[in-house]
């Protein structure tokens, strides 16, 4: 008897956090984030954004990722298509079956609720004080590791996390470029100085819309840095990727670009082009395998050194 009333105990308290926690995060609302959607409708729209690009988002297999009923997935996506977010297109050799993909209009959409979705956590957040923050985000963390959404073996380290910069953010990429270059490869102060004017220019100048900067993080400490800028309507410009010498070779950097080129696209760039020197073969190594291709060459002596600038492009 006593087992069962501890266990009763349990159930309730998960149940009365779900109460909570749902209502405290606006899922409850008819329309999420603004938008003329419910949770549902928002995150297939989330899925279907990020879906691999090796893999054909069917509904089958949309309703099966995400624990849809398949009827009621198919009333989602008749009213995406009539709103013009969606598009179809059959499968090579079973023209039964279509992939799903969003639109240009669907990622400009997906795109202004995921920045609002950041906002309204920023804030949410913003109410509380950098320990309870700490303290939040391990909570969640072992929520998901328990409930098997981030499984792992007894002494595995944590996943790193691809996050939104918080106050203090620039100041490090700054920092840990200038330190960074300095030591590596022998640029001097002036190096140092482009990255915070490049820096600045990107606060200064943030356009929600079509840029980001994302900040790598395994259990609070920062790893890398990447951002996305925008240059034109359809080109955009990759700038500051930075690994932390301790998580090279752990898949960061690749996870960055990744994240990048997966952004630009769902938000209509055509072409992504970045800048680099000839002596930065790491991410040199990364540009190319990510499918990047220099495309011009200029020798210059900038930032103590003589150099060759390269320019690398992507066609999306």
């Amino acid at each position: 008897m006593k087992n069962d009333a501890r266990a009763e105990h349990r159930i309730a308290a998960v149940r009365a956090f779900n109460r909570f926690y749902t209502r405290k995060i606006g899922v409850l609302s008819e329309h999420l984030l603004g938008s003329p959607f419910a949770l549902a409708g928002v995150r297939v729209l989330y899925e279907l954004a990020h879906w691999p690009k090796d893999e054909s988002a069917t509904a089958s297999v949309v309703a099966a990722r995400l624990g849809l009923d398949a009827g009621y997935l198919s009333r989602i996506l008749r009213g995406f298509e009539e709103r013009g977010l969606v598009r179809k297109q059959a499968l090579a050799g079973d023209g039964r079956r279509k992939a799903l993909a969003l639109s240009q209009r669907g990622a400009r959409l997906f795109a202004s609720l995921d920045a609002r979705s950041h906002d309204e956590t920023a804030a949410l957040l913003g109410e509380l004080s950098e320990a309870a923050r700490a303290r939040l985000v391990a909570a969640m963390r072992t929520i998901e590791e328990i409930l098997g959404g981030a499984a792992q073996k007894p002494g595995s380290r944590t996943a790193c996390v691809l996050r939104s910069p918080r106050p203090g953010d620039i100041g490090w990429v700054i920092h840990r470029h200038g330190a960074l270059y300095a030591r590596e490869y022998g640029y001097d102060e002036r190096f140092e100085a482009l990255v915070a004017e490049i820096a600045a220019r990107f606060v200064q100048r943030f356009d929600v819309g079509c840029e980001r900067c994302w900040i790598a993080e395994r259990d609070g400490e920062i790893l890398g840095s990447i951002f996305l800028v925008k240059r034109s309507a359809t080109v955009a410009k990759l700038r500051l990727l930075l690994v932390e010498p301790a998580a090279r070779g752990s898949g960061i950097g690749r996870r960055l670009i990744d994240e990048c080129v997966r952004f630009a696209r769902s938000v209509g760039y055509r072409k992504i082009t970045l800048w680099t020197q000839n002596d930065l073969d790491a991410a040199r190594h990364l540009y190319a395998r990510a499918g990047f291709r220099c495309v011009a060459e200029e020798p210059h002596e900038s930032f103590g050194k003589k150099l060759v600038a390269e320019t690398w492009e992507l066609a999306l």
